[in-house]
């Protein structure tokens, strides 16, 4: 069934990816509905993060359409696409933070870029991020180097969150974390999702994080999507699909799940 136009955060039509001679996507087609927690996953090469960078604009893919919360991102002027920009936010893989700018200045950087307040409310917006995520206090003053990769991705977090965004992209959220530390994570995500009512567009290949937050998830193959809920997936006779959600680590993820 069609979803109504207002329900759909990101609609991408006819898409086409092409590196040279290499097709990543070809005739894509992808509804991403408001509020929900969209998992993207897919082999080496499919164009996982390509696809997100495609979507906010880092990538001009070879055609097809891309409409981000009702405005096609290929026909905005200069100004409306600023200011659509500032409605979403992005943690790519570690935190991509400045390394010489402290935790506060990182999360202060779209606040200046796309607000004008003054420094006192900046630097207060910056406390409340920090605490929104669950860093202490005292990280505002840290350097990224001072911090160890959980409490960076956190940060990073609280940065892509500093303008209220109504759409959060996750690029590899938990990668590199071990498993204690993932699980809280994706945690965080889901209550922080539920809270504000975002959209999550979350990049991943971690088996556990799909299980436990995704609403729905999108499988890259063939060079085109297929999106459904881990339920409906498994039920798939796609090769890799197959061999993705049935190898042992989707059966401990599913497990994991059920007993949480």
């Amino acid at each position: 069934m069609s979803q109504p136009a207002d329900d759909i955060a990101i609609r991408v039509r006819g898409l086409r990816t092409q590196f040279g001679p290499q097709v990543v996507h070809e005739n894509l087609n992808l509804d991403v509905r408001r509020g929900e927690v969209l998992g993207v996953v897919g082999g080496s090469g499919t164009g996982k993060s390509v696809l997100l960078k495609e979507i906010i604009g880092l990538i001009k893919p070879a055609g097809g359409t891309i409409e981000v919360l009702g405005q096609r991102t290929d026909q905005l002027g200069e100004a409306e696409r600023r200011a659509l920009t500032g409605r979403w936010g992005v943690l790519f893989q570690d935190g991509a933070l400045f390394s010489a700018l402290t935790v506060g200045q990182n999360i202060e950087v779209p606040l200046r870029e796309f607000t004008a307040l003054p420094g006192w409310m900046m630097d207060e917006l910056a406390r409340v991020k920090v605490a929104m995520v669950g860093l202490p206090a005292y990280a505002c003053c840290k350097v990224p180097s001072e911090l160890s990769g959980g409490m960076r991705k956190r940060a990073g977090l609280a940065r892509a969150l500093a303008l209220d965004p109504e759409i959060l992209f996750l690029d590899e959220p938990t990668a590199g974390l071990d498993p204690i530390g993932a699980a809280a994570f994706d945690q965080l995500i889901l209550d922080l999702q539920k809270s504000l009512n975002l959209t999550v567009f979350m990049v991943t290949h971690d088996l556990d994080s799909l299980a436990a937050i995704t609403d729905r998830i999108a499988v890259l193959v063939d060079r085109q999507v297929i999106v459904d809920t881990m339920d409906n997936l498994m039920t798939m006779p796609h090769p890799w699909i197959r061999e993705y959600f049935h190898g042992p680590r989707g059966r401990a993820a599913r497990q994991a799940a059920a007993v949480a």
